[in-house]
């Protein structure tokens, strides 16, 4: 990859990270834009035996991420050896706990971590408030007062790394069997979309928020074999890295630059430039004071949760899951239980219909 080592030998180890980060973040915080994606608005669709175009959005996301990440697996272009969700000691107990805690608060918070940034990028101010505060409570939880509570449940049930928390090892399928998995939901999304006809940036966008994952493992793996010091391989996540960008802001200035502290900055400006260019900004803030403990009930939850199960609906959801981490699909269905469950008691069975619907992503 001489272009990359070109990157490096300009730019430096550090800031060649933060650069990547930063464009793909954008891609990210783009396509999320303007396809409307998030995981809480296609939970709500299946808990209302809605299933339409957020839920088809999703589905692409989801399964390109899937079809991108194991076809760069079969060509020999990333390999999981070192991927953290695999190769790192497990917790089943802290993965359901922590998702059925995420899925809950993202009902509340009206949209997931990796939504409420994108939000707030529009002009979102309910969406900014709340991403604050799930920052906050993610370094409580990873460092912080919470930690103790966090590091208790996670010792409940844990499993070893390795093989124990690989999917496609355990099951036998391998990576060929994984992207078969990947066509299979790939096709279900297209139909979902075909039949709810949503337009073009649905589709590009659902898609290309998808590969944006994909190409994160394959650019953190790439310069973890030409950087001289340790460089963890990882993808798109937003628990641990917003903790992170808060926390860097609030230090002294001279510190090294990484991935993430260019991931989430680029999210941002991927999601402003996108609603710049369709005249979609908007300054929204909240409806009283019910409105504003709901959002910051669900941002705690969202927080404390994300960090108990190591991601969130993109770190577990879908950059862990296109790897098959076991980990990471136990997160993935809690956050569904515990967002379909939560949808059912707060928003259907004791708000108002006009309550009922009302919902943080367009």
């Amino acid at each position: 990859m001489p272009n990359l080592l070109q990157l490096i030998d300009w730019m430096g180890e550090d800031r060649s990270l933060a650069f990547g980060g930063l464009l793909i973040g954008a891609l990210f915080g783009a396509c999320a834009q303007r396809s409307r994606f998030c995981l809480r608005a296609a939970v709500v669709e299946v808990a209302r035996g809605q299933l339409g175009a957020k839920l088809s959005i999703w589905l692409l996301a989801f399964s390109a991420a899937i079809i991108a990440t194991q076809s760069l697996q079969l060509a020999g272009m990333f390999d999981t050896a070192n991927v953290r969700q695999l190769s790192n000691r497990g917790s089943l107990s802290g993965a359901l706990v922590g998702g059925l805690l995420f899925g809950a608060g993202m009902i509340l918070a009206r949209g997931c971590s990796s939504r409420l940034l994108v939000l707030a990028a529009n002009g979102n101010l309910r969406a900014l408030l709340s991403g604050l505060i799930f920052a906050v409570t993610a370094q409580a939880s990873m460092t912080g007062i919470l930690s103790p509570l966090r590091e208790s449940i996670g010792a409940w049930w844990t499993i070893s790394g390795g093989g124990a928390r690989d999917l496609l090892a355990l099951s036998g399928l391998g990576h060929g069997g994984g992207l078969v998995f990947g066509l299979l939901w790939l096709l279900a999304g297209a139909w979902f979309g075909a039949r709810h006809r949503i337009g073009g940036w649905a589709w590009a966008g659902g898609i290309g928020a998808g590969v944006a994952v994909a190409f994160a493992w394959w650019f953190t793996f790439e310069m973890s074999a030409r950087t001289f010091d340790p460089t963890p391989i990882k993808s798109l996540s937003f628990t641990g890295p917003s903790a992170d960008v808060l926390m860097r802001v609030l230090s002294p200035p001279g510190k090294s630059l990484d991935f993430d502290l260019g991931m989430v900055p680029g999210v941002v400006l991927g999601s402003f430039l996108a609603a710049l260019s369709k005249r979609e900004l908007k300054l929204e803030g909240f409806q009283g004071g019910h409105a504003m403990r709901r959002y910051i009930a669900g941002a705690v939850l969202m927080g404390f949760g994300g960090m108990l199960a190591g991601g969130c609906a993109v770190g577990a959801g879908i950059s862990g899951a296109s790897v098959f981490a076991l980990t990471a699909w136990i997160t993935l269905s809690g956050m569904w239980a515990g967002a379909s469950l939560t949808d059912w008691i707060i928003d259907r069975k004791l708000a108002s219909p006009s309550v009922a619907t009302m919902g943080i992503s367009p």
